[in-house]
Formats: C-alpha cells, sequence, structure tokens
C-alpha cells in the first residue's frame, strides 16, 4: 500500500456486525485505521443522502499524508480495501477523502486543463497528459467541455488512460 518498504497486511475480525450501510462502513473504516496504526479519526460527510447506497467519510489526523500517499494511490488502496470488506457485509459503496484531498487535486486539474488548453491554442499543437483515474479524467472533460476552441480525447488502456487535449478542427480520427 506504499507505506515503506514493506508489504502491508491487515487482517479485519467483526463479529456481531450491523448490516446498513453506514455502521457497516464506519466499523470497517475505523477498524482497519486502528490495525494500520494510523493517528487518524473518520466522520461521516456532510454530503451524504440518506437515501443513496453510497456514503461519504472524511478523514483527518496526524498520518493523513502517509493515508493519501503519492498522487492520492495510498488513499485509493484504502478506498478500495474498506469497499472489499463492506461488500462481503452488506451492499453500497464507501467514498473516503482525507482533509479535503481530492477537492484540491480536483481544483488543480481544472487549472491544469485550462493552462494546457491556452497552450494548445497559442501553439497549435496536440498535448497529451499524464495517465490518470477516471474521475480524474472526467474532470479535465468536463472543464473543458465548454471551450469551443479544443477537443479533448481519452487513449490508452487501463492505468495508462490519458487525455489528450487538440486544436478544435485538428483532431486526428
Amino acid at each position: 500500500m506504499g507505506f515503506g518498504a514493506e508489504p502491508a497486511r491487515i487482517r479485519v475480525l467483526m463479529l456481531n456486525m450491523p448490516t446498513e450501510l453506514l455502521p457497516v462502513s464506519k466499523l470497517v473504516l475505523d477498524n482497519v485505521m486502528r490495525n494500520m496504526k494510523v493517528s487518524a479519526s473518520s466522520a461521516v460527510s456532510k454530503n451524504n443522502d440518506p437515501q443513496s447506497d453510497t456514503v461519504e467519510f472524511d478523514i483527518e489526523g496526524e498520518d493523513s499524508g502517509l493515508l493519501i500517499g503519492r498522487r492520492g494511490e495510498s488513499l485509493k488502496a484504502l478506498q478500495f480495501i474498506v469497499n472489499l470488506i463492506v461488500n462481503r457485509k452488506t451492499e453500497g459503496r464507501v467514498i473516503l477523502d482525507i482533509e479535503g484531498y481530492k477537492e484540491r487535486r480536483y481544483s488543480s486539474l481544472r487549472t491544469l486543463a485550462k493552462r494546457v488548453a491556452e497552450r494548445v491554442v497559442d501553439v497549435g499543437q496536440s498535448i497529451t497528459l499524464e495517465p490518470m483515474t477516471p474521475n480524474e479524467r472526467r474532470v479535465i472533460h468536463m472543464e473543458l467541455s465548454e471551450n469551443n476552441k479544443v477537443e479533448t480525447e481519452s487513449t490508452g488502456m487501463g492505468d495508462q488512460r490519458k487525455i489528450t487535449i487538440y486544436p478544435a478542427s485538428d483532431k486526428a480520427d
């Protein structure tokens, strides 16, 4: 999971666990973090809809940087593990954020999209960005969807999927 040079092993044992998404996911998340021996606590996000099959948690604490990891890789892994365990007992999806990391990341991606679009228009050549997650690519596509001077396209496979930004009339077919 990126917590140093050795692989991490996490074992969670749950007895008499509730079956509703919110209490199950809170219990699982807190147990995983406790077993990781990180100094952090979780709270249900204000954005939650009680009728939704998704629950969001905000995590804060001294070890937040460790939990986020390089470019959010540890956060992604933690979210995956929590969802894997939660889905054994109930249905639904758990979304994690650590001290507003995702919104800060999305904000920087929107700024990057605008800056690269300006450069594409000025230079007249396409620019391909680094590989991104589906959510990050969506932020770029949405940010530039109203810009009629450029077009965007995702290319590649799996973890290597990238966005290319083209001048509006120069997109390769």
